[in-house]
Formats: C-alpha cells, sequence, structure tokens
C-alpha cells in the first residue's frame, strides 16, 4: 500500500472511531437539554395556569370592596335608627 492510503484509511479511522462518537455524544447531551427545558417550560405553564386561576378572584374583591363602603354607610344609619327605636322603647317603659 502507498503512503496515500494510508494517510487515508488513519483519518477514516479517526473520524470513525473519534469524532462520529463525539458527534453522538454532543448530540444526545443536545436532545436531554431540549426535553429538560420542554418539561420545565410544561411545568412554568401549569404553574402559571395556576396562578391566574387563583388570582381570578380579584377583580370580583374590588367590587366587593366598593359594595363594603355601601355597607358600612348602611349599618351606620341602621344603628342610628336602632339607637332611636332603642330611645323610645326606654321612654315608653319608664315609669311615669
Amino acid at each position: 500500500m502507498s503512503v496515500h492510503y494510508w494517510i487515508w484509511a488513519i483519518t477514516l479511522a479517526i473520524i470513525t472511531l473519534v469524532v462520529v462518537p463525539l458527534a453522538i455524544h454532543l448530540l444526545h447531551r443536545a436532545l436531554t437539554a431540549a426535553r429538560q427545558i420542554e418539561r420545565y417550560t410544561r411545568e412554568m405553564l401549569e404553574a402559571g395556569v395556576g396562578i391566574a386561576n387563583n388570582t381570578a378572584a380579584i377583580p370580583a374583591l374590588e367590587d366587593t370592596l366598593k359594595t363594603a363602603g355601601s355597607l358600612v354607610e348602611a349599618s351606620k344609619l341602621l344603628k342610628t335608627r336602632a339607637d332611636d327605636v332603642g330611645s323610645v322603647a326606654i321612654d315608653l317603659a319608664a315609669p311615669r
């Protein structure tokens, strides 16, 4: 065999025994990383949906706070009226 064939055979052996397994290893690592990223993304989506569902009631709380203000006013009015009724009841029950 000539020198050219030996160089070609050694180069082919290096590619077959070093470069191809290294490329396969690196591709496997990239695939594993991509799968982990996909899994983490799926978990983040589930967490985000859970957060959105748990915070969906916040606008309803705003309405509740608005309603609570009018309820406070109504309770003050009721207390005033109850005090008036109590005063009248005390006056009626007082001995004459």
